[in-house]
C-alpha cells in the first residue's frame, strides 16, 4: 500500500488578470513589471479596433509592480490608482492579486 506524502506543496494558484492601455496611435505597447523581469521578458500587448491595447496574464496572488513601454518609451498606467515611487524618480504601477 502506498504511503500518502504529505510534505509536498501545492504550487498557489494563478489568477487571470486583463491589463489595457489606450493609445490609439502607438504602433506597440509593451507590460513589462516584476512578473516579466521588466525588460528581460517584456508581454507584447495587442490593440482593439478602438486603439485599446491589451494583454491577459496568469499572476500568483501577491503584490505585482508594472508600468508599459510604449513605442520604447516608459509609461504610467492612467487607469491605475495604486502606485509606489521606484528608484528612477517614477511610479510603479500596483496590481494586487487575492
Amino acid at each position: 500500500m502506498a504511503k500518502k506524502n504529505n510534505n509536498h506543496r501545492r504550487p498557489a494558484p494563478n489568477h487571470t488578470e486583463e491589463f489595457a492601455y489606450s493609445s490609439p496611435t502607438a504602433n506597440s505597447v509593451q507590460l513589462v513589471g516584476d512578473f516579466t523581469h521588466w525588460k528581460q521578458s517584456p508581454v507584447q500587448m495587442q490593440r482593439d479596433p478602438n486603439g485599446i491595447w491589451r494583454a491577459t496574464l496568469h499572476l500568483s496572488p501577491g503584490e505585482h509592480h508594472y508600468r508599459f513601454l510604449v513605442d520604447g518609451e516608459w509609461q504610467d498606467d492612467p487607469q491605475c490608482t495604486l502606485r509606489v515611487p521606484n528608484p528612477y524618480g517614477t511610479e510603479d504601477g500596483v496590481r494586487m492579486v487575492a
